[in-house]
């Protein structure tokens, strides 16, 4: 479905599409928002009156729905669920029609969907902050909690800002997905080092491993990937990994879980990180596939923290967000 010519797109607000709309000193703000937010979790209202924030999903979910409808109301909000499959936004209408629709009725969209040029059609068209609740390319809130979460345990916020910089985050698996690229930007954001370990034909998209190397020639940062799982996890303090097959991908199942084997992050491959390192998965995970449960269960995994934390940074950005339109 075409989009329509004879009118021109809404005046561009702050969105949050993918990890690099934000600067470096911005993600800090956010993080450290975030942390406030979880101290006192009712201290910002951006949305009271209430204002209604329209969350759709394409895509099945669980930490998604409940730490975004949870997260708008604490905000003042009242979130509106939208089903994506009664919606069908972009087959039944346009994007840019439905943008246009929702940005006169709500203060914001958080869309968890497919493609990413739809996201950026609805941030082009709506007139509002729209908000990437996950695309095929890009995860940038479940990064946003992640890199909270790793600053938590790596002795919390100072005055300078987020304990990250210098640090090392390992991600091992598929390097072609959405939490390798939302790792590679976001983190590099945060000056941490990002080594990828992934089979060299899922290795990250060329484009997004270039800008990662620009942000971390800013930051002060390093980006490496290697085929070799052991040499993206050596010395690294913080361990991620997620699953092998992702949502729309079932068909190769098999024939991905076999290539994938060797990256499997068990106590071995672990033991070869900082001895203080944490482990990271978004969830839902699949034990003995991606991730063993000794290793998922064990002491070194911070993954309730990272599923909580998804309510507190994302209500950051939102808040964020909102602040950003009061100042233009």
């Amino acid at each position: 479905m075409s989009t329509p010519t004879t009118t021109s797109p809404a005046p561009r607000v702050r969105s949050f599409l993918a990890d690099d709309d934000l600067t470096s000193a911005e993600q800090r703000e956010v993080l450290e928002l975030a942390a406030a937010l979880k101290a006192d979790r009712h201290a910002e209202q951006p949305f009271a009156g209430p204002r209604s924030v329209a969350i759709i999903f394409d895509k099945p979910t669980l930490r998604t729905q409940v730490s975004f409808t949870t997260g708008v109301a604490e905000l003042g909000g009242y979130p509106l669920m939208v089903d994506g499959n009664l919606a069908k936004i972009g087959t039944r209408e346009s994007v840019a029609d439905v943008a246009r629709v929702l940005g006169r009725q709500v203060a914001a969209i958080i869309w968890r969907t497919f493609h990413q040029s739809d996201l950026e059609g609805m941030a082009a068209w709506s007139g509002v902050p729209v908000v990437n609740a996950l695309t095929d390319d890009y995860h940038p809130c479940q990064v946003l909690a992640d890199l909270l979460t790793i600053a938590e345990h790596a002795g919390g916020f100072s005055a300078s800002g987020p304990a990250l910089a210098g640090r090392t985050l390992a991600y091992v698996g598929d390097g072609s997905n959405n939490m390798a690229h939302s790792y590679l930007l976001g983190a590099a954001l945060a000056g941490m080092d990002v080594h990828v370990g992934c089979p060299p034909q899922f290795g990250p998209r060329a484009d997004v491993l270039a800008r990662a190397q620009a942000i971390a020639a800013e930051t002060g940062a390093h980006v490496s990937v290697h085929d070799d799982p052991r040499l993206a996890v050596v010395g690294a303090d913080a361990v991620a990994t997620d699953t092998w097959v992702s949502m729309g991908q079932e068909g190769d199942a098999d024939k991905r879980e076999e290539v994938f084997v060797p990256y499997q992050l068990d106590a071995e491959l672990l033991d070869l990180a900082d001895p203080s390192a944490v482990v990271l998965h978004c969830l839902p995970a699949y034990r003995g596939k991606e991730i063993t449960s000794e290793v998922l269960d064990g002491p070194r995994a911070v993954v309730w923290d990272q599923a909580e934390n998804r309510l507190h940074a994302q209500k950051a950005i939102l808040t964020f967000l909102a602040r950003a339109g009061e100042r233009t």
